[in-house]
């Protein structure tokens, strides 16, 4: 085993993210700003970014397309 691959997180399961994560990241599939998400989950943009931050580096992604098609690879939805 290399020094990179002991370095390298675990894959993310939909288990690893934080119930508000899950939320995050479902509203994240659907078409609006982080400034939208924020108003409906009665927190700060600022909030929403550091929450957004968090599930793109548990899992691995670094593009919101990127996250949403994990979500829905993991069969996540919107209720979840």
């Amino acid at each position: 085993m290399t020094l990179i691959e002991m370095n390298r997180p675990a894959p993310a399961t939909p288990a690893t993210l934080t119930r508000r994560e899950r939320v995050v990241l479902a509203n994240l599939a659907e078409d609006v700003t982080l400034e939208q998400i924020a108003n409906r989950l009665f927190v700060t943009r600022n909030t929403v970014k550091s929450q957004v931050r968090s599930v793109y580096r548990k899992l691995g992604v670094s593009t919101r397309a990127d996250a949403v098609a994990w979500a829905r690879q993991a069969g996540l939805g919107a209720a979840n």
